[in-house]
């Protein structure tokens, strides 16, 4: 009625009608916000830990089946295989992350959003941070945008960062996403050095005092480097959503 009496915008009204867009999953498994992509910019996202192994795929297919891509976040490692194999049985892409637990599903490659040009860069300070910065890879990937990746290239050897942050900066990106463990000092140094937003997510990579992540987790909120925003440990996908949306709406 809004839209017949021109108080709302289409856009406005299709926004409303996906807030009642819920898809119920046999047994009260879940309630999927399965158009949360038309509201918020952003996809559903399973977390499986957790996760009962027969619940996750009755999810994961649920998705598929509506959306023809789903991003499944911290999976069991010991099942990570078995649903690599399931999906790219039935016929399906999936993307793993390297050295990570986290996998993209999707139909085809027409199925992912629509890249419209914005572009993230991805760099992490060890090997040891890959897994996670491969989970910002994938949420890129899951919001329609390229990402540009630069791994290893932490402070113990600074001088491999330079190039890569100067060709990320000719590529032309939009944000930069900086995935760093032990002293978590990598993200400041980036934000002194590019003019782009920067995300931090701390690693759990590190030990003794300050292990499991706090001590980069403290080292990046204690910044006095301008333009750096921390996400919490090890939240690999939420910097990748967060780095996603500020690309997109650049664009």
């Amino acid at each position: 009625m809004d839209y017949y009496n021109n108080k709302k915008s289409l856009d406005e009204v299709m926004k409303s009608l996906s807030l009642f867009s819920v898809e119920y999953i046999e047994n009260d498994i879940a309630q999927i916000d399965i158009n949360r992509d038309f509201r918020k910019s952003i996809p559903e996202i399973i977390l499986a830990t957790h996760k009962k192994t027969s619940d996750l795929v009755k999810i994961v297919n649920r998705i598929l089946e509506k959306k023809g891509y789903v991003l499944v976040s911290k999976i069991k490692p010991l099942i990570v295989g078995k649903l690599i194999k399931y999906y790219s049985k039935k016929g399906f892409i999936v993307d793993r992350s390297r050295n990570g637990t986290s996998i993209l599903v999707y139909d085809t490659i027409t199925s992912l959003p629509v890249n419209r040009g914005a572009k993230v860069g991805i760099i992490c300070a060890g090997t040891s941070d890959v897994g996670i910065a491969e989970e910002a890879r994938l949420a890129t990937l899951a919001m329609g945008c390229t990402s540009c990746l630069a791994y290893d290239v932490g402070i113990a050897g600074i001088h491999r960062l330079l190039s890569s942050l100067k060709q990320m900066v000719s590529d032309g990106i939009d944000v930069i996403v900086v995935v760093a463990g032990m002293e978590g000092a990598l993200p400041a140094v980036v934000t002194s050095l590019v003019t782009v937003p920067v995300i931090g997510v701390p690693c759990s990579v590190g030990y003794g005092y300050g292990d499991n992540g706090k001590g980069a987790l403290a080292s990046m909120l204690q910044t006095c480097s301008f333009g750096l925003s921390v996400v919490n440990i090890d939240n690999g996908i939420g910097g990748g959503i967060f780095a996603s949306l500020i690309a997109n709406k650049g664009r």
